[in-house]
C-alpha cells in the first residue's frame, strides 16, 4: 500500500449476534485523513452476519469478508474515490466459523480458516472480485490440547503468508502448535511442507502469527496462556523452530486474560501484541541480531477487550479495537522507542473486531 494519499480508507469489521453479546451493525467504511488521523464515516454495509475479518486483494480493489459463526465468506467490490463497497457475491467455505481469510500473491486464490470444523478452504477469486466454488478442504489433525472446553479438536485460527509469499502458516488453537503449506498456485490445492508443525508449548492455544521482515522469525501470539513465541523461520523450506516464550503480561498480574492480536513494526524493530482481559498493548523491542524479544512497556487500551490493533499505512499510528467498550482508539507511535501515546477515540463503533486499510486506487 502506497503511503503518499493525504488520505486513505478504513473497513471495520464486527459482531452482529445475540449469541456473540454483540452491537455490532456490519462492515462500517470510513475516509481517514492520513495527516491528522481523522475518521470521517462514509458508509454502512448493513445486513450482514458476523462480518468479523477482513481482507483486500492485492490490487486493493476488492474486499472480502468471513461471516463468523456461519458458513460463507462475502466479495465486494470497492469505489476507489468513495471507498465505498458494492456486494458481488458469496460463497461456502466448505466448514463452519470462518475465522480468518488471505488472498495469495498470485490473487487468483482466497485461503480461509474453518475454525470450528478443522478445516482450510481455498476459492478461487476472478478478475471481477467474484469468488468460485470450493476447490480445496484439508482437515487438520493432531494431539489435542489439555484444555477441555477450549481444545476438544484442532482450531486453526489463522491462514498468513509470509513475505515470500510462498508459504501459509496456521496457528492452531487447538492442537498446540502451526502447521506450514504452500499453495499450488494453478489448482489452488494446499501442499504441507517436508517438516512437522511447529509446537508450542502444552495449553498455550497459538492464535495470530506474524513474520519479521528480515524474513527468518516469526512470532505467535497464545491465546489460552497468554505467551509469544518466537519461531526461527526456515525461509526455503517453511519450517518453524522455537526459539523463545515471553509472557503478554506483567509479572504482577493475577487476572484473567486472553492474547488476541499480534503485529510487528514497519521497521521490525518492535513487536506489539494485545491482552484481553489485562486490557493492554504489550510492547517488545526486537534484538536486531538475535531476534529475541525483550519488554518495553504495556500501553492500556482505553476500552475493554482489545481483541484486534494494527498500525496505519505509515506506521506512525497505532488503532485498537476494543469490542467491549464498542470504540477505535487512537494511538501515536513513538519510532524510537515504540512506545505508545494515547490522542484521541477514532470513533464509536458497535463489537469492532478487525479494521484493514485501502488507499486510492
Amino acid at each position: 500500500m502506497t503511503t503518499g494519499s493525504p488520505f486513505y480508507f478504513a473497513y471495520v469489521g464486527s459482531r452482529t449476534t445475540r449469541e456473540r453479546n454483540a452491537r455490532g451493525d456490519g462492515i462500517n467504511v470510513y475516509r481517514v485523513d492520513a495527516i491528522t488521523g481523522t475518521w470521517t464515516h462514509a458508509q454502512l454495509v448493513d445486513g450482514l452476519l458476523n462480518p468479523s475479518f477482513l481482507a483486500l486483494d492485492r490490487s486493493g480493489r476488492f474486499l472480502y469478508c468471513v461471516h463468523g459463526d456461519a458458513r460463507e465468506i462475502s466479495a465486494f467490490g470497492i469505489d476507489p474515490g468513495t471507498g465505498r463497497l458494492t456486494f458481488i457475491n458469496q460463497e461456502t467455505t466448505g466448514g463452519r466459523n470462518p475465522v480468518h481469510l488471505s488472498v495469495d500473491p498470485g490473487n487468483r486464490f482466497l485461503v480461509v480458516a474453518n475454525h470450528v470444523t478443522s478445516s482450510l478452504a481455498v476459492l478461487p477469486r476472478h478478475e471481477d472480485g467474484s469468488l468460485g466454488k470450493l476447490v480445496d478442504l484439508v482437515v487438520l489433525e493432531g494431539q489435542i490440547g489439555p484444555h477441555r472446553v477450549e481444545q476438544p479438536f484442532a482450531k486453526p485460527h489463522q491462514v498468513e503468508f509470509d513475505p515470500s509469499g510462498r508459504f501459509i502458516a496456521v496457528p492452531d488453537k487447538g492442537l498446540d502448535c502451526v502447521f506450514t503449506f504452500r499453495l499450488d498456485e494453478v489448482t489452488g490445492k494446499l501442499i504441507a511442507v517436508d517438516a512437522p508443525p511447529a509446537p508450542a508449548r502444552e495449553g498455550a492455544g497459538p492464535r495470530h502469527i506474524v513474520f519479521h521482515p528480515g524474513d527468518t522469525v516469526a512470532y505467535v501470539v497464545n491465546e489460552l496462556d497468554s505467551t509469544i513465541t518466537a519461531y526461527g523461520f526456515d525461509p526455503e523450506r517453511g519450517s518453524l523452530t522455537p526459539l523463545q516464550v515471553m509472557s503478554s503480561l506483567p509479572d504482577t498480574f493475577v487476572g484473567h486474560s486472553r492474547g488476541a492480536e499480534i503485529a510487528v513494526s514497519k521497521g521490525g524493530r518492535f513487536l506489539y501484541a494485545s491482552n484481553r482481559g489485562h486490557g493492554s498493548i504489550a510492547i517488545f523491542s526486537v534484538d536486531p541480531a538475535s531476534r529475541r524479544l525483550t519488554n518495553v512497556a504495556w500501553q492500556e487500551s482505553q476500552g475493554r477487550t482489545p481483541r484486534f490493533f494494527t498500525l496505519d499505512p505509515t506506521g506512525t499510528r497505532m488503532f485498537v479495537a476494543n469490542e467491549d467498550s464498542d470504540n477505535i482508539v487512537t494511538f501515536r507511535v513513538d519510532q524510537e522507542t515504540g512506545t505508545l501515546s494515547h490522542e484521541e477515540v477514532s470513533v464509536r463503533t458497535g463489537s469492532p473486531v478487525c479494521i484493514v486499510f485501502a488507499t486510492t486506487v
